[in-house]
């Protein structure tokens, strides 16, 4: 048969060099948006307390807690999206 039999075969050090790049850009990867997703939770929490402050100032006047917030399921008759009347078709 043919006398090669011990050439290298596989990707040799320029694969391992391309692998570990691609790892190391990963890890920084998932480490940003993990830092991404704790600040956007801490934006919600604070969000949510502003809000239930606001609500409790509201609601001490003796008014109810959604006073001055319109109701967005409601359509207003002046909100109509075209001037000539007509629906939109889907």
């Amino acid at each position: 048969m043919s006398g090669g039999g011990n050439l290298p075969i596989g990707p040799g050090i320029w694969g391992f060099i391309a692998f570990f790049v691609l790892a190391i850009a990963l890890w920084f990867l998932v480490r940003n948006m993990n830092s991404r997703l704790r600040r956007m939770a801490y934006r919600d929490r604070d969000r949510a307390e502003q809000f239930a402050a606001d609500a409790d100032v509201v609601g001490t006047k003796d008014e109810p807690a959604t006073a001055g917030t319109p109701d967005p399921d409601v359509d207003e008759p002046g909100d109509d999206p075209r001037p000539d009347g007509e629906t939109p078709r889907p």
